[in-house]
């Protein structure tokens, strides 16, 4: 990934350079200024929602959300033990607080623990689960939005979970859609398989 963004920084000067050479230094300094500018006004918000997981862990609170999540947890990851479905669960309790960057480290953890003859397609659903974010309260945009000066950061909240409750409901259908044909082809493979034994042994 960095590789990427430094090719795209790269072509991108060197265009700039080409095209426009004056301004490209001060382009330059002004992303930079920008960059720096935005991150430090999402630190806060980070550290708090970073410090509340932290003190929701400490306080055994991501057990109960471990249990209340259980079934459906289960249900999309089956046969997984307990220490990764609480991987998955604070994973995907961050994202419904749209804190992708929280998500992260949570997320790899579930993947490392995820094991058993269902771990492929439970890592390709924990994935697609990922990447549509399901999101009640998308509290990075919001904050962006509020850095960059918006009148009604919270105006797309609603469009923001309509979206999200659709792209995830949309990916867990087609994850459970294609599990079940791989299911079913392996079955009638086996039987296919077990009635040519069967066969050519009676011959």
């Amino acid at each position: 990934m960095s590789a990427i963004w430094t090719i795209l920084m790269l072509s991108s000067l060197a265009v700039l350079i080409f095209t426009d050479p004056q301004t490209a230094l001060s382009s330059m300094l002004k992303g930079s200024e920008n960059a720096v500018d935005l991150s430090v006004k999402l630190v806060a918000s980070y550290a708090f929602w970073m410090g509340l997981f932290s003190l929701l862990e400490k306080l055994k609170i991501t057990d109960l959300l471990a249990k209340i999540l259980k079934k459906p947890i289960r249900f999309l990851f089956p046969g997984e033990d307990e220490k990764t479905e609480k991987f998955i669960t604070m994973n995907v309790s961050a994202n419904l607080l749209g804190l992708g960057n929280a998500a992260t480290p949570m997320g790899i953890n579930a993947v490392k623990h995820m094991h058993g003859n269902s771990s492929f397609d439970n890592i390709s659903t924990f994935l697609v689960l990922s990447a549509t974010s399901l999101q009640i309260l998308p509290t990075t945009v919001i904050s962006m939005r509020v850095s960059a000066g918006s009148t009604s950061p919270m105006s797309i909240f609603i469009p923001s979970l309509i979206a999200t409750v659709s792209s995830t409901l949309l990916g867990i259908i087609i994850c459970k859609t294609i599990r079940a044909i791989k299911q079913k082809t392996q079955k009638s493979r086996i039987l296919t398989h077990t009635y040519a034994r069967k066969s050519n042994n009676t011959i």
